[in-house]
């Protein structure tokens, strides 16, 4: 009963807009008839109602619910919704043409009428729409005294496309933009004001009384992103920002969301754009597999194919909790993907021909892997039995199941590794390379620097330590690392294996390093604090196995560019297959007999360049240096 009346409430309004709108209709062809035969100083004046009339509208209204004028709301009235009656008033007077040449064969239709007609109709229905949006616009602004005040930093599209939204909420009241643009200077848009440029911020805030500052500059570079956010600091205000396009269509933000501004924002480059189409020749259809999918990098890689066009997904995890979420946001996002779970661990074979057998991949992606660098210090069985001797058993049988594109995913430290993960990484490349074989299992390796975000990297650990108030521990002022995001890395992985490349490594161009320091210190401001003020930055010296800066290429690797302008190609060094074979055959059996002493000297052995770091990295490795530490944190520590 409830239904039905909803039903009639929401026909009502309706019903109310037609009868408005064949009203319109009738005065319009009846007023320009009269205005016509006036002009000639007719004697005899035609009816206002006719036969004629009728056919009018009748053909106009066939017309108007065909072109569908109905499924707009006036509330939103804008220049589409125009567009849309001017069509509806040329195809109507095209239909009244026909109708009337039936009926008389235009005998009484005075041809300026014609003319005429589509012209007046649309201003005589297109007016009151635009009226009534305009005001309950007014209406909103004006009837909640309480709305948030907000001055708006970029005047270009998105700045006036957000003027619309905050109007539409009631909740905001835009009070003025800001714009470097001169041009823009005292004009204005939607009614508001261009007030300055954004240096003279700190200036106008508080002469508008504005409560909050939103950055609409979607598409500004990572520089001037940062010094517009040092100028909204400065004012001691709230801001947020309006999101990047690529982040809607990514689904990590909404169309008419405000965010709070990322750290992946001041990241000091722009993000890597892909090229969609290669990703999705390559991808589509295709059923692939990826080990350690619950991890941060293998849950986004699955969302990624999924997206691209992947028909079968098999997610090999030993997290149950981390394969559940995983399964349940894939199964959210895309009903239509075939997923196949298998709870187990990568290394051992029965599992991978398992879940091989389950999905028969086109592409296998090893994503699992032990990461942490000072844990994998002290944890050598480990990071040689999940790095190298599992990516080995993947890999093989992947290689026997007869799968097209194997891809490892590596990273920067495999580059002269000067720590476990970097070694361990470095031979699971070597023994990928070791079975490439031109007629059977492409082997591609995918090289990247730190991801933002991933589970246990420094951004959610400094993220943490600002939530409890401190102090942020950074290892060393110099310290840099190369940084992306986890979709980007993602992305990167992808486009790489849709090159095509036999027996290669590939590597993003990265730009500069980050500052670790200036991150720790962007991310304090971000979160609305002074560093060195509200919250200590404390340098607790390098850990075992770090060193001051990443490097991304290797001297003996002769590196070209790819069909992809940020995507380089390394040529393969040679390795001595049998020596590597023998090699992982030892790792085993000392593996088996938990032998640390073996197989550190056979990691060493097996990676000729790989050279240890001295515990703690430097000299003062072990000296924690503090910088501006309030008294508060120090009593609190």
């Amino acid at each position: 009963m409830s239904s039905m009346k909803d039903r009639l409430a929401g026909a009502w309004p309706r019903t109310a807009i037609v009868l408005h709108d064949l009203c319109m209709v009738a005065l319009c062809w009846t007023g320009l008839v009269q205005f016509r035969y006036a002009m000639l100083n007719a004697a005899v004046m035609p009816s206002v109602w006719s036969t004629e009339v009728l056919l009018v509208l009748v053909a106009q209204g066939l017309v108007f619910w065909q072109v569908g004028l109905y499924r707009g709301i006036w509330r939103f009235a804008s220049v589409p919704d125009l567009v849309n009656i001017l069509k509806a008033s040329l195809f109507g007077l095209l239909a009244i043409l026909l109708v009337l040449f039936i009926y008389n064969r235009l005998g009484q239709a005075p041809r300026s009428v014609l003319v005429m007609y589509p012209i007046v109709l649309t201003l005589m229905l297109g007016a009151p729409r635009l009226l009534y949006r305009s005001w309950k616009d007014h209406g909103r602004i004006n009837s909640d005294k309480s709305a948030v005040r907000v001055l708006i930093l970029g005047a270009g599209q998105a700045g006036e496309a957000l003027v619309r939204d905050l109007r539409r909420t009631g909740a905001y009241q835009p009070v003025g933009f800001l714009d470097d643009a001169s041009k823009l200077r005292g004009s204005h848009l939607h009614g508001v004001p261009v007030l300055g440029r954004i240096d003279d911020l700190i200036n106008i805030a508080p002469e508008t009384a504005a409560k909050l500052l939103v950055i609409a500059m979607p598409s500004v570079d990572a520089e001037r992103m940062r010094r517009v956010i040092e100028v909204c600091e400065r004012t001691g205000l709230p801001f947020r920002m309006v999101p990047r396009l690529n982040d809607i269509l990514e689904g990590r933000s909404l169309p008419g969301e405000l965010k709070e501004v990322a750290i992946e924002d001041l990241l000091g480059r722009d993000p890597v754009v892909p090229d969609w189409k290669a990703m999705r020749d390559w991808l589509g259809g295709r059923s692939v597999l990826v080990t350690g999918a619950g991890g941060s990098i293998g849950s986004e890689l699955c969302r990624q194919c999924a997206r691209h066009g992947a028909s079968k997904i098999a997610l090999v995890e030993i997290d149950e909790l981390a394969l559940t979420t995983t399964q349940m946001r894939l199964r959210r996002d895309f009903p239509g993907i075939q997923l196949a779970q298998v709870l187990g661990d990568c290394g051992d074979p029965a599992v991978m021909r398992h879940a091989l057998d389950l999905v028969k991949p086109d592409a296998v992606f090893h994503a699992a892997a032990y990461k942490q660098v000072p844990l994998l210090e002290a944890q050598l069985r480990e990071a040689v039995r999940n790095n190298v001797l599992a990516t080995e058993t993947v890999a093989r049988e992947s290689a026997a199941a007869g799968v097209g594109t194997f891809v490892l995913i590596s990273t920067d430290k495999a580059v002269d590794p000067v720590n476990v993960l970097g070694a361990t990484k470095r031979l699971a490349e070597m023994l990928c390379q070791s079975l490439a074989d031109p007629r059977s299992t492409r082997f591609v390796t995918v090289r990247f620097g730190n991801v933002l975000d991933s589970a246990g990297s420094v951004v959610p650990l400094f993220r943490e330590q600002i939530r409890c108030g401190g102090p942020v521990t950074v290892t060393d002022a110099e310290v840099t690392r190369f940084f992306m995001t986890i979709p980007e890395a993602c992305q990167l992985i992808l486009q790489a294996s849709a090159i095509g490349s036999q027996q290669a490594i590939y590597t993003l161009d990265m730009g500069e390093p980050v500052s670790i320091r200036l991150l720790a210190e962007q991310m304090i401001r971000l979160a609305g604090k002074q560093p060195g003020r509200d919250i200590a930055i404390v340098y607790t010296g390098l850990r075992p196995g770090e060193k001051l800066h990443e490097t991304l290429f290797h001297a003996d690797e002769r590196y070209r560019p790819t069909s992809h302008p940020k995507i380089l190609q390394a040529a393969p060094r040679q390795v001595p297959v049998d020596v590597i074979a023998g090699s992982l055959l030892r790792m085993r059996e000392a593996s088996v007999r938990y032998d640390l002493e073996a197989l550190a000297t056979m990691l060493r052995e097996a990676v000729p360049e790989f050279v240890p770091a001295a515990a703690g990295g430097d000299s003062h490795a072990h000296a924690a240096t503090v910088v501006a530490f309030p008294a508060r944190n120090a009593r609190r520590t």
